[in-house]
């Protein structure tokens, strides 16, 4: 029946923004009555099912000796491959971001016959991808397929916008034309070998350099408007914003009882999942905001045994992050998508310290519409961090600003904005 439950297939990538995005929306489509089937990958186990889905999950490569907590390969890839994060974004083009593609590349290889049998077997209305890099297996099923783009919006090209993953500033195209090219002459090789990958598994050719196609049904971004763009080439009918795309399936948090008074600010610190495998840069961030008159929430990362707190800060190795931005006044991030997403979405200023993939675009664009400050995540002085705190906890206009943006933000629900999209491409299909 039309108006009966749909089945809805999530394929995340394997890393905690996406699949966090993907849980938010998959939890307004389930408490509506649908199957939502996380064809996650095989780390995630075990994480999905209380939250009400089923698991249904693939191997990237062959399963390890051990089991690995969730988005384990990533992390371990970050911190073997970190010291490239020191590098200009021109030179990571070749050295992190070509290496990235091709572990992305394998992982699509290796379990294009299992995501076909998940699919056999679930047999979904709709199916929802939340990655950079293309699985035959979901074009060449039947059901209509989303792409959800959780990245800075960059990553849909257009000439009269910087290029992507290079963090260079949109009123400056000096350098713009020499990244394309580095960007043409280091994955051109890669980008062909994919692309027959692709049709030889029966789906449409890749468009030329990209490694994901456009859908024809219906594609959806993660960005809100008072932080885009202005494009050229607008995109196209099947495309929507989504301002944001919160999830609300942490638990609540109260600030632990040693930073619920005291002088100064409460600021929330994150690297992400990935980032804080970078133990090294963890401890000098520590150290340099421990000698600072705030507070701190920390999110400590894998690697957080590694890692001793001052008095002013406070931390675990996984903490609520959507619950602790609300309570902070600022927040210290990397820059991956969803954590500039979800201070936007709930009005905090931020410093943004970016390491690889889009980060830097993130950055450069929180520093140019003056919603934080940018810093040289490895060349910053002491006093460059402690002054950007200071700053942006002193400025009171900010402060209204962010707060008046994030009130916009929340008001349009970009998740459920999402879920009525997906849903009604399901029952058009049903129909």
């Amino acid at each position: 029946m039309a108006d009966g439950p749909l089945t809805i297939v999530f394929m995340p990538e394997s890393a905690y923004g996406p699949t966090n995005n993907c849980i938010g929306i998959g939890k307004v489509l389930e408490r509506r009555g649908h199957r939502v089937v996380f064809a996650a990958e095989a780390s995630w186990k075990g994480r999905l099912e209380p939250l009400g889905f089923e698991e249904d999950l693939v191997d990237l490569a062959p399963p390890p000796e051990v089991e690995q907590d969730a988005g384990q390969f990533w992390t371990d890839f970050i911190t073997e491959t970190a010291p490239e994060f020191r590098r200009p974004t021109i030179e990571q083009l070749d050295t992190f971001i070509k290496p990235v593609w091709i572990s992305l590349i394998d992982g699509a290889r290796y379990c294009e016959p299992q995501l076909r049998e998940i699919l056999d077997r679930t047999d979904p209305d709709v199916i929802v991808e939340d990655n950079v890099n293309a699985f035959p297996a979901l074009l060449t099923h039947g059901a209509p397929w989303v792409r959800i783009m959780s990245c800075n919006p960059l990553e849909m090209k257009d000439h009269a916008l910087p290029p992507v993953f290079s963090g260079y500033p949109i009123d400056d195209r000096s350098g713009w034309d020499g990244f394309r090219a580095e960007y043409e002459r280091t994955h051109r090789e890669v980008w062909e070998s994919y692309n027959a990958f692709v049709v030889e598994a029966g789906a449409a050719p890749l468009p030329d350099l990209e490694f994901i196609h456009e859908s024809r049904d219906l594609n959806l971004y993660v960005y809100p408007e008072v932080a885009d763009y202005p494009r050229d080439r607008p995109l196209g009918p099947t495309w929507h914003r989504l301002d944001s795309s919160v999830r609300e399936t942490e638990e609540p948090f109260e600030v632990p009882e040693p930073l619920r008074d005291g002088d100064g600010g409460l600021v929330y610190l994150s690297l992400g999942s990935l980032g804080s495998a970078d133990v090294e840069l963890m401890r000098r961030l520590v150290d340099v905001l421990g000698r600072t008159s705030h507070r701190y929430i920390v999110s400590k990362g894998p690697r957080a045994d590694e890692l001793e707190l001052p008095d002013n800060m406070w931390g675990e190795a996984r903490v609520p992050q959507t619950s602790i931005i609300p309570l902070v006044d600022a927040v210290i991030t990397h820059g991956g998508n969803n954590t500039t997403t979800e201070a936007l979405h709930f009005g905090k200023p931020m410093v943004v310290l970016p390491l690889f993939w889009d980060q830097y675009d993130n950055a450069q664009r929180v520093a140019e519409l003056g919603f934080g400050v940018r810093l040289d995540t490895y060349g910053f002085e002491d006093r460059d961090l402690q002054g950007a705190v200071d700053r942006l906890l002193a400025d009171t206009a900010l402060a209204e600003r962010m707060a008046a943006a994030g009130a916009e933000i929340r008001r349009r629900d970009g998740k459920t904005r999402a879920a009525d999209l997906i849903e009604a491409l399901g029952r058009e299909r049903r129909r």
